[in-house]
C-alpha cells in the first residue's frame, strides 16, 4: 500500500505537508478534500481522522495528521538521510522550535486575520491583528539572519511548513519586502523545494484570491 495524503490546496498547513513529501521525494497519492464543501465531515473521512482535519496522512494501517507531525514522520520513514529533520539533538531542537513557531505563533496570527473573512463575514483587518502578524514576520526575519533557511544552511521540514504559511498571506496581498531575509528566503524555497509551484503556489494563489474577494477595499 502506498502513502495517501488527504489535502485541501487552499490550506497552508496542508500545503506544508505536501511540500515536505516533495522534499523527501516519497511518491504520494494526493486525495483532495474540499473543506468549503464540508467534504471533511463525511463519515468515511471521520473514521480515518475523528478530528476531521487536513492534512491527514495514511501509510498502510498508520494514520497521522498535522503537517508538523507529518513532515518529520516522512523524513524518518522515507528520507535518504536526516538533513530535512536532523538526528542530532541540538539541530533537531532548532527545527522543532521553528515548527512550533509556525503552529503556535505565525500561522495562528494569519488565521485570526483570514478565517473571519472567509467564514464569518468579516470585511476588515483590525490594526492589532496587523501588528501581531508583522511582529511574527519580524521574528522569522531574525531567525533567517545569516542563514539560508529557517534552521540554518539546509532546507528542513520547518521551511516547508513556514513557507506555506508565509506564501498564503503574501498571496492575500501582505507586503513582506520590509523583511528582507524572509523575502529572499521565500524565493529560495521556491527554487529549492521540488514541484513548489504546483504543490504550493497554486493553492496559495487560490487562498489569496478567496480572502481578497471578501475584504472591503483598502484593507491590505
Amino acid at each position: 500500500m502506498g502513502v495517501t495524503l488527504y489535502h485541501f490546496p487552499m490550506s497552508g498547513p496542508s500545503r506544508g505537508a505536501l511540500l515536505a513529501a516533495k522534499a523527501v521525494g516519497v511518491p504520494i497519492d494526493v486525495q483532495h478534500l474540499d473543506l468549503i464543501a464540508k467534504e471533511h465531515l463525511k463519515p468515511e473521512f471521520i473514521k480515518i481522522n475523528p478530528q476531521h482535519t487536513v492534512p491527514t496522512l495514511v501509510d498502510g494501517d498508520f494514520v497521522v495528521w498535522d503537517s508538523h507531525a507529518i513532515g518529520p514522520y516522512l523524513v524518518r520513514t522515507y528520507g535518504k538521510d536526516d538533513s530535512l529533520y536532523p538526528n542530532d539533538p541540538k539541530q533537531k531542537a532548532i527545527v522543532d522550535q521553528r515548527l512550533y513557531f509556525d503552529c503556535g505563533t505565525l500561522y495562528p496570527r494569519i488565521r485570526q486575520i483570514c478565517f473571519p473573512v472567509l467564514f464569518q463575514g468579516e470585511e476588515e483587518i483590525y490594526d492589532e491583528h496587523k501588528t501581531s502578524l508583522d511582529e511574527a514576520l519580524g521574528f522569522l526575519d531574525v531567525f533567517l539572519e545569516g542563514n539560508d533557511f529557517v534552521a540554518g544552511k539546509n532546507l528542513t521540514v520547518a521551511d516547508c511548513c513556514l513557507v506555506a504559511s508565509v506564501s498564503s498571506i503574501v498571496s492575500v496581498g501582505w507586503d513582506i519586502t520590509p523583511y528582507s531575509n524572509v523575502n529572499s528566503w521565500v524565493a529560495r524555497c521556491a527554487l529549492t523545494i521540488p514541484d513548489y509551484a504546483e504543490s504550493n503556489q497554486t493553492g496559495a494563489n487560490q487562498y489569496g484570491k478567496a480572502v481578497r474577494s471578501k475584504l472591503a477595499p483598502g484593507q491590505i
